[in-house]
């Protein structure tokens, strides 16, 4: 679908990079833009002696922008230059009329003095539970549900958890290109790094940080020397010598969105092995329905998110200490795969990005026309309340 000029800019805040790993922002982001301009601006980068500036090229049909700073500055000098390169960037791509979407408050601090037709929350996370978050954050957040037309979270937990926050606020779990890891059941071999891990293979892939239950890991490798745990993903803020070191474990490293049915195809068995801790509390899991899209026997531990709905439709087995864990994996590659994958294939067929980004979409034109309508309104000398 070719972008219509006429519709307003959108202009997205994430914490997240857009090339970190392929998720919830980017598959929202890309298919907004096939109707409208969009950009995605990254937190900034620091360099030493540089003077500040937006590098942006294009990704897809998104713009990505990063801001450059140099080291050093202090907090208000910090959002002084953030402002600047943001308002000098706005002008040369000509963003007059746009949306803003906010996936981190954080980013109110060089926002808020722009005039936004409306303003989006997508609130995928509980931000304030994750370690070294911003004393401010929250205080942020706050503001920013003041600000924002349509609040969006990532989970109904989360949504059960905001809803009186905000009048106009929507729950959107996570969904899935049922088409592109349902490539995975068809492939047949595997890419180099893989190929040689004996099986029976139980895999991971995301991001291996604080909500890695770790000790379930490493009691699973142990009780189970047998079994070899394959773990996909970059290892973030957490030591990485804290991780599982045994010789059935093993850590390949990121991999691109596009490289992840080929690893997925080789797996017996596809894990989420989650801590329960505040990080946690929250989340809505997108690799649920991609392990399920994939064609694999799923176990997790009781994340909210997961046990409903599929945990409690018997998609995905349910454990949460070492026996159990390696009782569900035994009897996830045991059952019958055929059973399985129908009934998994019936719950997927209700759910896409395509049809979450087309309900997203209906309620961000109506953001949008509500707000043009106050506007028009408000310059007609009608008082709206």
């Amino acid at each position: 679908m070719a972008q219509d000029l006429t519709s307003p800019d959108l202009l997205c805040l994430s914490h997240l990079r857009w090339n970190f790993v392929f998720q919830r922002p980017q598959h929202l982001m890309s298919r907004c833009a096939r109707d409208r301009r969009v950009f995605f601006v990254e937190e900034p980068v620091y360099e030493p002696g540089i003077e500040p500036h937006m590098a942006s090229e294009p990704c897809g049909s998104v713009t990505v922008a990063v801001p450059h700073l140099p080291e050093g500055l202090d907090a208000p000098d910090m959002t002084a230059a953030l402002r600047a390169v943001l308002d000098q960037f706005m002008d040369a791509e000509r963003i007059r009329e746009y949306v803003l979407w906010y996936y981190t408050p954080m980013a109110l601090g060089f926002t808020d003095h722009l005039t936004p037709i409306a303003t989006i929350y997508d609130c995928m996370d509980e931000l304030s539970a994750f370690k070294s978050a911003p004393a401010v954050l929250a205080e942020r957040e706050r503001d920013l549900m003041r600000r924002a037309s349509l609040v969006l979270t990532g989970g109904q937990s989360l949504f059960e958890a905001k809803r009186h926050q905000h009048a106009n606020i929507h729950p959107f779990p996570s969904s899935v290109d049922v088409e592109h890891f349902g490539r995975a059941r068809r492939i047949t071999t595997d890419p180099p790094d893989q190929a040689a891990i004996p099986h029976p293979r139980l895999g991971f892939f995301g991001v291996i940080d604080e909500r890695m239950d770790i000790e379930l890991v490493d009691g699973l490798a142990a009780a189970r020397p047998d079994w070899h745990v394959v773990m996909l993903g970059p290892v973030v803020k957490i030591d990485p010598d804290a991780l599982a070191r045994r010789a059935n474990v093993h850590y390949l490293g990121s991999k691109k969105y596009a490289e992840l049915p080929d690893y997925v195809a080789g797996w017996d068995v596809a894990l989420l092995p989650f801590a329960h801790n505040d990080a946690t509390r929250f989340i809505s899991p997108t690799k649920t329905p991609e392990y399920m899209a994939a064609g694999k026997p799923v176990v997790s531990t009781s994340i909210r998110d997961v046990v409903r709905p599929y945990g409690q439709q018997g998609l995905v087995r349910i454990a949460d200490d070492v026996p159990a864990f390696v009782r569900a994996c035994a009897a996830a590659m045991a059952e019958d795969p055929g059973a399985r994958t129908r009934q998994a294939d019936a719950f997927l067929r209700q759910t896409s990005w395509d049809g979450t980004w087309s309900r997203m979409r209906t309620l961000v034109e109506s953001a949008i026309g509500g707000a043009m309508e106050s506007r028009t309104n408000t310059a007609g000398g009608v008082a709206v309340g």
